[in-house]
């Protein structure tokens, strides 16, 4: 049965092969789980309690939220799979809750960092290094999604209005304001850019060939986020981290907020008030004589 539901996997889904090594696991462990108890148990005459028991023994074992999760749904889709099948006339696992996973804060830059990467780090004045800055800035300023940025087209971005026309998941649009730095930043760059390589494409690799790519955005962040942080992780995303973290810091209506990153939800945007609260809370802790 397990062959066959991943020849279904495989074939009929188009799963990865990533996903098909990750079941394999899952279910094989769960299968090692019930085969040591007592009693006649198969995968056909499963007890939900037994599938409890093992999500129970996975946490106890000190295994994180996502792994357990990840091995229950292992075990919910090949359930889902059975009852198609008609293997099963039942689905034991369907009303088994996976833990709630650990809400991870996002890693951002401080601003005083980020000062000292547009104050003092020395980028070429030719068009690479030029670009570089503006990869960076734009990131910091506007928020955007790594994608996003990549994405924009000379014509989305109007240093008239000092504004970008976005095009975010799910092809969703969205208008982004900026400032009076970034438009001159731009208007450099378009200078040094001239009419070489994609036409549309506003941001182009060193030889002014085709459009970047999300390694060399990645390429450029690392490299000189190194130059001014010791934060261990220096993603393109980071930098839009750093942005709501400061937008936040200095008063930011959180649905402006919002609105300015593209989210559909206004829980998403919280998180970086958690952030925020957990900086003052280390800040208070630091300086409080009665701490």
């Amino acid at each position: 049965m397990l062959n066959r539901f991943f020849d279904y996997l495989r074939l009929e889904r188009n799963s990865s092969e990533r996903t098909l090594i990750t079941y394999r696991d899952c279910l094989e462990k769960f299968q090692a789980f019930w085969s040591s108890r007592e009693g006649e148990l198969s995968w056909e005459n499963m007890p939900s309690d037994v599938i409890r028991a093992w999500v129970v023994e996975m946490m106890d074992d000190g295994l994180k939220a996502a792994t357990v999760s990840k091995c229950l749904s292992a075990v919910k889709a090949f359930y889902r799979y059975m009852l198609r099948m008609g293997y099963v006339d039942k689905d034991p696992a369907r009303l088994i809750k996976a833990p709630k996973r650990e809400r991870t804060l996002p890693g951002f830059i401080s601003e005083s960092e980020m000062d000292r990467l547009f104050e003092q780090v020395q980028f070429t004045p030719d068009y690479n290094g030029q670009r570089d800055r503006l990869l960076l800035l734009m990131l910091y300023t506007t928020g955007l999604r790594a994608s996003e940025l990549i994405g924009l087209n000379v014509e989305d971005v109007d240093t008239d209005q000092c504004q970008l026309k976005v095009t975010g998941k799910r092809n969703k649009q969205r208008i982004v304001p900026f400032g009076e730095e970034l438009r001159r930043a731009i208007g450099h760059y378009l200078t040094l850019r001239g009419e070489a390589g994609e036409e549309r494409a506003f941001f182009l690799n060193r030889r002014r060939a085709r459009r970047i790519n999300y390694n060399d955005l990645r390429q450029v962040t690392v490299s000189n986020l190194s130059l001014v942080t010791d934060q261990k992780k220096k993603s393109p995303h980071v930098l839009r981290h750093s942005f709501a973290t400061a937008m936040l810091n200095h008063e930011g209506d959180l649905m402006s907020i919002k609105e300015l990153l593209g989210h559909e939800s206004v829980g998403t945007t919280e998180i970086y008030t958690h952030l925020v609260f957990e900086d003052l809370k280390k800040a208070y802790k630091k300086a409080h004589p009665r701490d």
